[in-house]
């Protein structure tokens, strides 16, 4: 007989050693998130998967599925906060949509039209940061980065090269490279590589790609991420 837990009334199978976000996932529940991948170790940094699991709250990512337990994550409290989270991830950056050649197929985007953001209600930063296209494939924005760390796992874990990286506390974060001259093209980063096709937002892009797919095609202009993501409907 399988373990169960219940998310929001709902009740969750799951195996053992899998995270409430993991069971979720397979079950078509979607908690929103945007530094999970399951191709990765679990990091829990960006926040938004957080739920309230038996009267406290806790990073979905990161917290075992545990048989018995309570998970509420569609409410109104853990959702406003969501906005509040995605809403200073927009002021924080230069995340301008209209401009932006990932429009369609962003992540971040698209949990903000799935939380129902109409503006980001704070003031803008509008930092000044080195966008870096020294490399003949892949473009480095780091006005878009949110810093995930998808790429630096994905490169870690996967590509086994430590490409990215973070440097910096707090608003003085940034996200470098693993090269003497600080530069993406003097790295070993390879167009095919997992790192360079993971990043949610516009941070990392594929030269030559960026307008392949016409707006209004994209990914995200028919369906939700939340269809996207757990594979069902958006009711």
């Amino acid at each position: 007989m399988s373990k169960t837990i219940t998310i929001d009334g709902l009740a969750v199978p799951f195996q053992e050693g899998q995270t409430i976000m993991d069971a979720a996932l397979v079950s078509g529940v979607y908690i929103p998130h945007l530094c999970h991948n399951p191709e990765f170790k679990p990091h829990g940094s960006c926040k938004l998967c957080t739920v309230n699991v038996n009267g406290r709250n806790v990073a979905s990512c990161t917290m075992p599925a545990v048989e018995g337990q309570q998970v509420l994550s569609d409410i109104a409290e853990l959702n406003a906060d969501r906005l509040a989270l995605t809403q200073m991830l927009f002021v924080e950056g230069n995340h301008l949509c209209p401009a932006c050649e990932k429009t369609g197929n962003c992540q971040l985007q698209a949990v903000a039209y799935y939380l129902g953001m109409m503006s980001p209600h704070y003031n803008h930063f509008y930092p000044q940061r080195e966008a870096d296209a020294s490399h003949p494939d892949v473009m480095l924005d780091r006005n878009r980065c949110i810093y995930c760390e998808l790429c630096v796992r994905a490169s870690r874990e996967v590509d086994g090269k430590n490409v990215f990286g973070l440097s910096g506390r707090g608003i003085k974060t940034l996200l470098v490279v693993n090269s003497a001259s600080g530069l993406l093209g003097d790295t070993d980063l390879a167009v095919t590589d997992k790192a360079a096709h993971v990043c949610p937002t516009g941070a990392i892009l594929i030269k030559r790609h960026g307008y392949a797919v016409p707006i209004g095609q994209r990914v995200f202009d028919h369906i939700t991420i939340k269809e996207v993501q757990t594979g069902g409907s958006d009711e």
